[in-house]
């Protein structure tokens, strides 16, 4: 299906077009783990899909060519598709998602192309695109089961063995597969002793429940903030090599997203989306065998919605330990507040917001309940704040 000398072709066809993406350390996601980001967020488009949807385009008949292309996507692929046929004077129609967010279809629109909301997540987009596809004869650019598609992504794996000759450890997201069956095909066939990676959203862990029931698996709904990698099914082709070529898949929660997305703006300044941030959250929670590794995260997009962005750092937030919510249940006289207050300030933590319930089942008929937002250090601290509370004889329900 596949050969090396593909992805070498694939690398000379996108010298001029995509950027060689920095790889920069980042040793403070996980103490215990040198690890290093291949930066793809910073990429043309804001995602590594540039690569597999220019080199399928280019390798297109004129005939082809004059036909058009169609494509399905979240949100990346679409741009890739978008940018790559404009550069290349072909017309191009992008079936996305009616859920996609709204600065990934915006972005499709300014980079040249039509673009048809379907209603449903990403299968259904697929299925409305085959359909337009039969009905005028585009070219179909599949977004990860299609081997150019597939060795467009992989020269991301020779660069990171180019780039980082030392590397033990490659971690990657997985949507359909068709990245990590790119840069696990090209490193495994080049480099054999690098360990190759592969993470999923637990809300949508398609290839993983494919890989351990040895067969393709087929999800009736998917649910996660990792929208770009939402995807039901994985491919044929990419299933295959995934099989053949990846060591282990894991899966991450949203939450583990979220406080990954959080750690790259505050550590290392950079913006991830969540299907950009899931192989950082593998890492950063333990999750795979690379303590001591010299590990490569591949942070593959960073196009995420600003309501969005705002809604994960919450959770991240929360998830770290660094905004957390106490309700004490106190007897209604006063002082009461100001003597919880008086130790939350002396163990450090700043009080966001204060709510005073009087009407609570709850409570005592001379009691009330006080809800109070923290902004604090970490999980520890919110502990040692508890401890406090209950040490002063306050009756801590939250």
């Amino acid at each position: 299906m596949l050969e090396i000398s593909e992805i070498f072709n694939a690398a000379a066809v996108l010298k001029d077009v995509a950027r060689k993406t920095a790889i920069i350390p980042a040793t403070k996601i996980n103490p215990e783990v040198d690890v290093y980001l291949k930066t793809e967020n910073l990429q043309l488009t804001g995602s590594f899909k540039l690569r597999g949807a220019y080199y399928k385009i280019s390798q297109l008949t004129e005939d082809e060519k004059k036909r058009g292309v169609i494509a399905c996507s979240a949100g990346n692929h679409a741009q890739g598709v978008a940018l790559g046929a404009t550069h290349n004077g072909i017309k191009s129609l992008i079936c996305l998602p009616a859920g996609a967010p709204i600065s990934k279809i915006e972005a499709t629109k300014g980079y040249g192309a039509e673009v048809c909301l379907v209603p449903g997540v990403y299968d259904d987009a697929y299925a409305k695109a085959l359909e337009l596809q039969k009905e005028h004869g585009y070219s179909f650019v599949h977004p990860f089961d299609d081997p150019k598609v597939i060795a467009g992504q992989g020269t991301i794996g020779l660069e990171i063995l180019e780039q980082m000759p030392e590397v033990e450890a490659i971690v990657v997201p997985i949507g359909g597969g068709g990245l990590i069956s790119g840069v696990a095909f090209a490193v495994k066939t080049l480099r054999p002793d690098v360990k190759v990676y592969g993470v999923q959203s637990s809300g949508a862990p398609s290839m993983a429940e494919s890989l351990k029931e040895s067969k393709i698996c087929h999800l009736n709904d998917v649910s996660t903030i990792a929208d770009g990698i939402a995807v039901k099914e994985p491919g044929v082709n990419t299933f295959e090599m995934c099989n053949k070529y990846v060591d282990e898949v894991v899966t991450v929660t949203d939450d583990e997203i979220a406080a990954a997305i959080l750690a790259l703006i505050e550590q290392q300044k950079i913006v991830a989306e969540g299907a950009g941030a899931v192989a950082v959250a593998a890492v950063m929670f333990n999750k795979l065998p690379v303590k001591g590794k010299k590990t490569v995260c591949l942070v593959s997009g960073g196009n995420i919605d600003v309501n969005t962005l705002s809604r994960v750092i919450t959770r991240g937030l929360a998830k770290s330990g660094r905004n957390y919510t106490f309700i004490v249940d106190l007897a209604d006289k006063p002082g009461q507040l100001s003597g919880v207050c008086s130790v939350i300030g002396n163990c450090g933590g700043n009080i966001i917001s204060v709510t005073h319930e009087r009407i609570n089942t709850s409570s005592a008929i001379n009691g009330c309940t006080i809800r109070l937002e923290l902004e604090t250090r970490d999980l520890e601290h919110i502990g040692e704040i508890r401890k406090s509370l209950v040490d002063q004889g306050y009756n801590v329900l939250n």
